[in-house]
């Protein structure tokens, strides 16, 4: 049976006040307004803040026997001394207010000024493959190898046509649990997964309408998930450290093909009578996209999107390094 993770956990959290769970409250504002845009994740920004295997180990704690047994035996107060709670409140405060604050927001952003908005998280994914990386002493083979698999395993992914797939509250709470695997991974963002699902537009019209509960198969869902992928996550870091924060790179590194900034529509989606599927705005949903480059000039003046997009990528990427650089103070 694995040991208790909790200790670790736990020093660090004797050893915190509440300027340092102010602290991680902003930390998950960061990782909430990640999570709600498709291509980029949560974990990617957990990793900038070095409290990513914090946050496994933690979430790890829940499903561990220890911490069931005392749950069951309606020992909370016990419960509660073996879960590093005040780090994942303090993290799930930040990341909520962030999905209702912004969802708004973001989705009209990504559907009027998209190549704004992906020019910016294309420098700050771009940032973190670098930040990252340099969390490995010493670059192998075997090393290299896990990092090109997981280019190639994000490149291919996030290049899939997203599918059609009913609205109903089994769905709703399948799609929750894949797409929480997905957003514990660097590089590969549980947006996204519920874009391939058909359900990322269903589940941010539902944020933004107060759909408590479709919201809610979707958490149960994700709250399953997570606990079981979690455990995976955590033995990983435990036994394979270097090689899971290598394969972690690669995932960022292949993901770049989703968020570079411009894009053509192939083609759009359509519901099961074969009409166009509108989001909330009226707009049609893009289902294939390829990546083009940048025309330099409209009506034969210059494109001045190229100069505000490489601005706000440069923001990104200045982001990262602000961040990467004063995680502790943050």
């Amino acid at each position: 049976m694995s040991q208790p993770t909790p200790n670790v956990t736990n020093t660090a959290r004797d050893q915190r006040n509440w300027r340092d769970y102010l602290g991680l409250t902003i930390r998950g504002l960061f990782m909430g307004a990640s999570d709600i845009v498709p291509g980029v994740s949560g974990a990617t920004i957990a990793l900038i803040f070095g409290i990513y295997e914090e946050l496994i180990d933690s979430i790890r704690t829940v499903g561990e026997p220890h911490f069931l047994r005392e749950v069951l035996r309606l020992r909370l107060h016990k419960a509660l001394q073996i879960l590093n709670w005040p780090f994942l409140l303090s993290l799930a405060t930040g990341i909520l207010i962030a999905i209702l604050s912004l969802s708004h927001a973001l989705e009209w952003l990504l559907v009027h000024h998209p190549a704004l908005i992906w020019s910016f998280f294309f420098g700050l994914v771009l940032a973190s493959v670098v930040t990252v990386a340099q969390r490995i002493p010493r670059w192998s083979p075997p090393l290299l190898a896990a990092l090109v698999v997981g280019a190639v395993g994000a490149y291919w992914l996030v290049g899939l046509v997203p599918a059609r797939t009913p609205d109903t509250y089994p769905f709703l709470f399948l799609s929750g649990a894949v797409a929480i695997c997905a957003m514990i991974l660097p590089g590969i963002s549980g947006a996204f997964i519920l874009v391939l699902l058909g359900k990322y537009h269903y589940v941010l019209s539902a944020v933004t309408s107060r759909d408590l509960v479709s919201l809610g198969f979707v958490a149960v869902g994700a709250g399953i998930g997570l606990i079981t992928f979690a455990q995976i996550i955590g033995w990983l870091f435990r036994k394979y450290h270097d090689l899971t924060v290598a394969l972690l790179t690669g995932l960022m590194l292949g993901s770049l093909r989703k968020v570079w900034p411009w894009k053509k529509n192939l083609a759009y989606l359509v519901d099961e009578q074969g009409a166009l599927v509108l989001d909330s705005y009226g707009e049609k949903i893009a289902a294939v996209q390829q990546n083009v480059l940048p025309t330099l000039t409209l009506e034969g003046a210059f494109n001045w999107e190229i100069l505000f997009a490489a601005l706000l990528a440069g923001a990104g990427l200045g982001l990262v390094i602000l961040l990467h650089r004063f995680a502790e103070e943050i």
